[in-house]
């Protein structure tokens, strides 16, 4: 049944989002092609990424865990949670931003596009000699600044609070892999790799990888979904 862990946690992140897409006021579900459209393109930028640092060492996984399928020598699992998570996370967007107001005005938005962009690029370039804080901040910061200052973007303010109110679950999901509650983390990390700053096991950077992942299914996903509608 170990084997099945990571499995059941894509399952169980997935599972309850999917059934209410179904839900008459929320029809999620018309939505999918959109979705499936928008995490390929995605999930395909994070997978090469992904393979690169379980190549050369910047993280590994734990066999115990896993089912023992690998594609690019990543473990199927690791392959649909580039797709699980963003689903969760676009549903409680999509859902969020259906029955709720939660827009701000532009002025605080941009200057909380500055702050943001300013501090990944110090804390990327500060810690110049760890390859996962330096990609992922770096990158991040170049996210923000194509989304908001080339392909004018005006939605990150309402798509960074709306992360924030999915913390606790990716505390969950993410703690797990990471080691909370196991005998041994399912993911591992090469400490000369990363700051070493933790949220109870998880790395710092991986709050960030997530959030520079979720910006951009959001922007196609909404992209696609105008397309679609037009």
């Amino acid at each position: 049944m170990h084997h099945y862990t990571y499995l059941l946690i894509n399952f169980f992140t997935v599972f309850i989002c999917f059934i209410f897409s179904f839900h008459p006021k929320i029809k999620f579900n018309r939505h999918f092609g959109a979705f499936f459209s928008a995490s390929f393109i995605v999930a395909l930028f994070f997978i090469i990424w992904d393979a690169w640092f379980t190549e050369i060492g910047v993280w590994w996984f734990n066999d115990w865990y896993i089912s023992g399928i690998k594609f690019f020598k990543l473990p199927v699992e690791e392959i649909m949670f580039f797709f699980c998570i963003p689903f969760s996370c676009v549903f409680t967007y999509f859902c969020l931003d259906k029955f709720f107001r939660l827009g701000w005005k532009p002025l605080p938005e941009k200057i909380f596009v500055i702050l943001s962009i300013i501090f990944a690029l110090v804390v990327g370039l500060f810690f110049n000699d760890r390859i996962y804080t330096l990609i992922t901040f770096v990158s991040t910061a170049l996210s923000l600044f194509v989304l908001y200052f080339i392909l004018n973007v005006r939605w990150i303010g309402k798509a960074s609070f709306i992360y924030l109110v999915l913390m606790p679950g990716f505390l969950a999901v993410n703690g797990i892999l990471t080691g909370t509650g196991l005998e041994s983390p399912i993911v591992n990390y090469n400490p000369g790799s990363f700051m070493g700053y933790r949220i109870l096991t998880i790395p710092l950077e991986d709050v960030v990888y997530g959030y520079e992942m979720i910006l951009w299914n959001l922007f196609l996903f909404q992209k696609f979904k105008k397309d679609h509608q037009d």
